[in-house]
């Protein structure tokens, strides 16, 4: 049996809207296909061997090739899987230099799903900064989602760093991602293509 593997965003969680639609779609649709959303750890710093562990014990995940549906940050960190370990990757309103925005965001935090507090340090900022990808290996292998209405990251960052990707891009929405559930056809669609 395949797998997909969802990462949500910086302060989101397994709960999030985005992740649960997906779940419920997988689980009507693709019952055969496992659904692998983990809890992301606030920690930046965590989030490579956190990753890395989960991938070697899920051997379905890898299986026919890595499927990533990520959103903000963890469109991020798909991105650096998909380097890793190749595959596909659809992201949702990705960020795409997560470093030079969390500078804004030092100090302590409360996780709004979990209610988990932590704190978030330069050092932090130093691990994400190590996953970043300057230039896409295979941009073909990646179906990116992007609404121009996002309040907190600059959609044209995404439209220029994923060239040659299959890029959408729908006038206004937010950050969410307004209408995402309408996009898991196509977007399941692409990541089960060959």
């Amino acid at each position: 049996m395949s797998a997909v593997l969802y990462l949500h965003g910086f302060l989101s969680s397994p709960l999030s809207v985005k992740a649960q639609q997906t779940r419920r779609y997988l689980s009507e649709q693709y019952p055969d296909i496992e659904f692998v959303c983990p809890e992301l750890s606030n920690h930046p710093a965590q989030l490579q061997e956190q990753l890395l562990t989960l991938i070697a014990q899920n051997p379905a995940l890898t299986q026919d090739g890595l499927k990533v549906i990520g959103s903000s940050m963890g469109g991020y960190l798909s991105t650096w899987l998909m380097e890793k370990f190749g595959g596909k990757a659809a992201l949702i309103n990705p960020a795409v230099r997560p470093f030079e925005l969390l500078a804004g965001y030092l100090g302590d935090h409360i996780n709004p799903y979990t209610k988990k507090q932590f704190t978030l340090q330069q050092s932090d900022i130093e691990h994400i900064k190590q996953l970043y990808v300057p230039d896409i290996a295979n941009p073909a292998h990646f179906k990116v989602l992007l609404q121009t209405g996002d309040e907190t990251l600059d959609y044209r960052l995404a439209v220029e760093h994923y060239q040659g990707a299959d890029v959408v891009v729908e006038e206004g929405g937010d950050h969410s991602f307004v209408n995402y559930d309408q996009h898991l056809p196509a977007i399941m669609a692409f990541l089960l293509s060959v």
